[in-house]
């Protein structure tokens, strides 16, 4: 698919100077911490982090004490998150084909990881999320919330194809809905304009839940 290699290629160019520059933005934004601090304290089981990039958020529940591992789609990301933290699993697939069991999952975070598959690809998306979870297995997903597609050809001193797909709140709960998951909590934050990682648009959490 054109959409993974681009995506892919971005995030291998990328890897190094994103893993600095990221590394401490959990940090700086508590609304993530929180959501996260929920997660970790409703699911049972194993967790993927699906669009895992450097093992961020996968250390942060591991710290949280949740079973969990990473999957990624750039080697160069990954290679970066075993450098980090080498006490973690971490393994290379697309969210498109996850290398896992049906039923084997316990939650699936993505956390900004969906904003990269386009509208015709994101229902099969997230029937692999559906599928890799047990019944009563819990989806954590984090976007941009808003309408329509933005593109970037640069990001720092590299050149990259990247196309970011914005999706409001409500639009994914309907998805989520169609794809065979309840939706138990939406929330939308106004974006932070200050600090060290300014966001211009609203950012938006869904708890989600499979079922059969």
């Amino acid at each position: 698919m054109d959409f993974l290699d681009a995506t892919r290629r971005s995030y291998d160019a990328t890897a190094d100077d994103y893993a600095e520059w990221i590394r401490d933005e959990l940090a700086a934004k508590p609304f993530d911490r929180a959501v996260l601090g929920v997660f970790a304290e409703l699911v049972r089981g194993p967790v993927a982090d699906v669009g895992c990039g450097t093992g961020r958020i996968t250390a942060h529940l591991a710290g949280l004490g949740v079973d969990v591992s990473g999957v990624d789609l750039s080697p160069r990301m990954l290679a970066a998150a075993r450098r980090t933290y080498p006490h973690l699993s971490f393994a290379e697939a697309s969210m498109t084909a996850l290398p896992i069991e049906d039923g084997a999952l316990g939650g699936v975070v993505a956390w900004y990881s969906t904003i990269h598959v386009p509208g015709t690809h994101l229902p099969a998306a997230l029937a692999e999320f559906h599928r890799v979870l047990r019944p009563g297995g819990l989806l954590q997903l984090a976007f941009q919330s808003g309408t329509g597609t933005e593109h970037r050809t640069r990001a720092g001193r590299h050149d990259v194809e990247l196309t970011f797909h914005h999706r409001t709140s409500e639009k994914m709960a309907d998805l989520l809905r169609d794809s065979g998951f309840t939706v138990r909590a939406q929330l939308v934050r106004a974006p932070d304009t200050d600090g060290p990682y300014p966001e211009e648009t609203p950012q938006a959490y869904l708890l989600a839940c499979a079922h059969d």
